[in-house]
């Protein structure tokens, strides 16, 4: 950070009234930028004792993807980042819909018009094309003429009397006041130089992004704005407008780009971006907040591994830095496989896995699985005990490798005679050998009875015997050992599904 603001410096930022908001627009689904921005500002609220809001700003009718909003709330929930406040659990200063605060953007532009901040604009959109192409023409950066902040209060009368159609535009001033971030430090950007009056409500009565949050940020006291380090050249903009309301601001913060590795944007049109697809692909949201944060700055530790409670613990807002963070998705499986790793190892959250898996295995195998045992839990939960480590996701037995855990094999007889003259004998063997051990498996004790079994072969060699046991309990050529998948299926099922080859 360059600069180090104080937290405490806003006259509201006090220990437990620091209040953030997450506050995206519901034209698409969360993606992995904006889960970063809310994890961000999440685990500043928490560290500090503060209110995380979901604020909604669907301003923007013509864009809206219908049920983009709540599949945004359900997103967060299911990263284990749930707000304090949102559209869905209410607060006290809600609505938490843009769309339903238009008469707080009325009553607030009427404000600003009285105050002279704002005036009347009755530009037609004709008139702003042309105003846009001579620019370009020209080579020129395009942006509005103010043309109509000059009409006589009088002219201005009159056209409203006509009823013709207009917006509500803000007056930029010069001689903007420095603001200090607390990412990038003391800030300035002369807008009024660069940029015509912006437009604050449309002529369609709903307002614009720099109004809406203005005064939706003063109305539900947030103390701290973390978004996007692409609004940075927009925050001397929106500090005149509180000037122009007579109210202190927040203190600002801008994140800086989560890009790919190869530093180019992430876009939403490589569709991968989305949580949603990460999450029907079997990402756990504790991998995804561990591999966002992990490739960026912000908290004392980077290391794989990191659960949220670590990462509120470990969070400190003055180690963010401007440098943009670029995030590795190929490394993507190594964390969601330590994280799940962690979940199976907790005897709660790998009750959950073990519904997930039995979910996860009807819908893939569904009548294929003849067997209710591989259903049980307790068959289960010892599959995902024996692999854990040596898989990524869940979906990872759902493979064809794999398939032999949920699927009963259909082997000819003829076929593993083929491998072996001594198919029988290799099988009632093995039975005999289950029957000795009983529960008592595991795979280093498995590995020397089966070598000390293949000695006793007179025409098979140790390779024939594991290729046909498993091709008998598989179906397939390759796999684990066969100590492991006997392990893996355990006694019972290894014992059923020899004893139907005799």
């Amino acid at each position: 950070m360059q600069g180090g603001t104080d937290i405490m410096r806003h006259g509201s930022s006090e220990i437990g009234n620091v209040r953030v908001r997450f506050a995206p627009s519901p034209t698409g689904f969360l993606h992995l930028g904006g889960l970063r921005t809310a994890l961000y500002n999440f685990v500043f609220a928490k560290t500090h004792g503060g209110t995380f809001i979901l604020r909604t700003e669907d301003t923007d009718q013509s864009r809206l993807v219908p049920g983009a909003a709540d599949a945004i709330e359900d997103m967060l929930e299911w990263a284990g980042i749930p707000p304090d406040e949102s559209p869905r659990k209410g607060g006290s200063f809600g609505p938490y819909k843009q769309s339903q605060r238009l008469d707080v953007y009325s009553h607030a532009a009427q404000d600003l018009l009285d105050n002279g901040a704002a005036y009347h604009c009755f530009c037609s959109p004709q008139r702003l094309e042309l105003l846009k192409k001579d620019a370009l023409r020209s080579r020129q950066t395009p942006r509005y003429d103010n043309r109509c902040r000059h009409l006589h209060p009088d002219q201005v009368a009159e056209k409203l009397g006509q009823r013709q159609a207009h917006v509500v535009r803000f007056r930029l001033q010069e001689g903007v006041e420095p603001f200090q971030d607390m990412v990038f430090g003391w800030n300035r950007h002369e807008v009024a130089t660069v940029e015509g009056d912006p437009i604050i409500m449309k002529a369609d009565g709903f307002p614009t992004y720099h109004l809406a949050n203005v005064v939706d940020d003063h109305h539900m006291q947030v103390s701290h704005v973390l978004r996007g380090t692409e609004w940075l050249i927009s925050t001397s903009k929106h500090l005149l407008m509180y000037k122009a309301f007579g109210w202190t601001p927040p203190t600002f913060g801008h994140l800086p780009l989560l890009l790919n590795k190869d530093g180019s944007k992430l876009s939403k049109r490589q569709g991968d971006i989305f949580i949603d697809h990460f999450a029907k692909a079997g990402s756990l949201p504790e991998a995804l907040l561990d591999i966002i944060t992990n490739c960026g700055s912000g908290f004392r530790n980077n290391r794989p591994g990191r659960k949220l409670d670590e990462l509120i613990t470990e969070f400190d807002v003055s180690r963010i830095t401007t440098h943009s963070a670029l995030l590795d998705l190929d490394k993507l499986p190594e964390f969601n496989r330590i994280h799940l790793m962690e979940r199976i190892n907790e005897e709660g959250k790998c009750v959950s896995l073990v519904r997930d898996l039995q979910g996860l295995i009807e819908k893939t195998y569904g009548p294929q699985v003849q067997e209710s045992d591989v259903l049980h839990s307790k068959y289960i939960k010892r599959v995902l005990h024996l692999r854990k480590g040596h898989i990524t996701c869940l979906q990872d037995l759902l493979t064809p490798a794999y398939s032999y855990l949920w699927v009963r094999p259909t082997v000819p007889q003829g076929q593993l005679e083929g491998i072996s003259s001594e198919a029988h004998t290799i099988v009632t063997l093995v039975l005999e050998l289950i029957q000795k051990h009983g529960t008592e498996f595991t795979p280093e004790c498995l590995s020397l009875e089966l070598k000390g079994l293949a000695k006793k072969m007179k025409a098979t060699k140790y390779s024939g015997v594991m290729k046909l046991l498993r091709l008998a309990l598989s179906g397939q050529q390759q796999g684990p050992s066969v100590a492991e998948m006997m392990v893996s299926l355990g006694p019972n099922e290894t014992h059923n599904r020899l004893q139907r080859l005799l």
